[in-house]
């Protein structure tokens, strides 16, 4: 008879006091993910106009929307998705979060609690389909409205929700934020450089 152990599941604090040593860091579901700095994202010229440019749209269309506004957070946002077992991410490209947390974030951390109205991943070269299918389906296991991974090489986007096929458009196509954005649309194109 064998017995086999249980995995010790790692808890936000012991998480969030893991060092900043460049590499990067998620925990899905109490269990460590972890990937050796490769570049991730310095130096990807790429990546990084495509997620100022979402940030820009999101912040126009924000801009015109009725107060209490959420909040666009860019640049390697973190998120407490879930509690017990513990979703973290430290690494969220662009996100659009609600008016409550934009209200609650302590200038003393950098991680926002609960999921976001929207995540854009925005795909770099060393990312893998597995790493990215998991984030995504996590994100809207914690109730993360929808995630649109941005692909700046191939310049589509999939938008992914709960309950649903995903959507993928290219540059041809029109991109409509309905319902979770209501209002937002514009040109994939205008996405990407």
């Amino acid at each position: 008879m064998s017995t086999a152990m249980a995995t010790k599941l790692m808890t936000a604090e012991e998480f969030l006091a893991l060092p900043d040593d460049g590499v990067e860091r998620w925990l899905i579901r109490g269990q460590l993910r972890e990937k050796q700095d490769s570049d991730m994202t310095r130096r990807n010229k790429p990546h990084s106009i495509t997620e100022a440019r979402i940030t820009t749209l999101l912040g126009a269309w924000l801009s015109t929307q009725p107060t209490p506004r959420g909040e666009v957070v860019c640049g390697e946002a973190g998120f407490i998705l879930r509690r017990d077992p513990e979703s973290i991410t430290a690494d969220v490209d662009v996100a659009l979060i609600t008016a409550a947390q934009a209200d609650a974030l302590d200038p003393d951390t950098n991680m926002i609690v609960g999921p976001a109205i929207l995540i854009a991943e925005v795909l770099s070269p060393h990312d893998t389909q597995e790493e990215v299918a998991e984030r995504v389906s996590e994100y809207l296991d914690c109730g993360v409205g929808v995630v649109w991974v941005v692909n700046p090489f191939f310049r589509t986007v999939t938008v992914h929700r709960s309950n649903s096929h995903p959507t993928a458009l290219d540059a041809r196509g029109i991109f409509c934020g309905d319902p979770e954005l209501p209002g937002f649309s514009c040109p994939v194109a205008h996405f990407f450089r």
